[in-house]
């Protein structure tokens, strides 16, 4: 098996969501090579809308919790990415389907990056989508064309959590048709 494969498969097994942190800080160089690896991610027409909020002032953090329904996590990992994308950077080439899917999947590839660089370096994440956006976008003040799109909780974790379960290859592939 190619080596660099064999250990891309690892670090892509490996990753988990994490949602309690040891109160360790992250440094900071490794949360620049998470944020240049988001960088590399694709995006439609290479227009590179990602933008990313830094989070490890407390105060901040703490608001953040409560317009992301309390999760815990939020609270107890050292630093939170904000993950957002400017809409209008898409939609400028696209239109309509630009601000409605490219953008959203131009971040989730770079969302996607970021939890797979993190678990390479020895950090635990978890992906939250589930939260207020306008909070957010108050909380951030976020400019009217960028919209928050993930919130990373990061961090180092006591325990490797159990492997969940997972559907077979032949459960998931269809060939040409369903």
């Amino acid at each position: 098996m190619d080596e660099k494969y064999k250990h891309l498969a690892e670090i892509i097994k490996k990753r988990r969501s994490i949602r309690t942190f040891l109160q360790k800080k992250v440094e900071k160089e490794k949360i620049t090579k998470i944020i240049h690896s988001a960088r590399y991610a694709p995006s439609a027409g290479n227009l590179q809308p990602l933008e990313i909020i830094i989070v490890d002032d407390p105060l901040i953090k703490q608001e953040i919790f409560y317009a992301a329904l309390q999760q815990e996590s939020i609270q107890s990992a050292p630093v939170v990415l904000v993950i957002c994308g400017d809409v209008d950077r898409t939609a400028s080439k696209y239109g309509k389907r630009g601000r409605e899917l490219y953008v959203i999947q131009d971040i989730a590839t770079a969302t996607q990056n970021i939890l797979l660089t993190a678990t390479s370096l020895g950090l635990g994440t978890v992906w939250v989508g589930a939260f207020d956006e306008d909070k957010i976008r108050r909380i951030l003040q976020l400019p009217k064309n960028v919209r928050p799109f993930a919130i990373i909780p990061i961090g180092y974790y006591e325990k490797e959590p159990e492997v969940p379960y997972k559907r077979s290859i032949e459960e998931i592939i269809h060939y040409n048709t369903w």
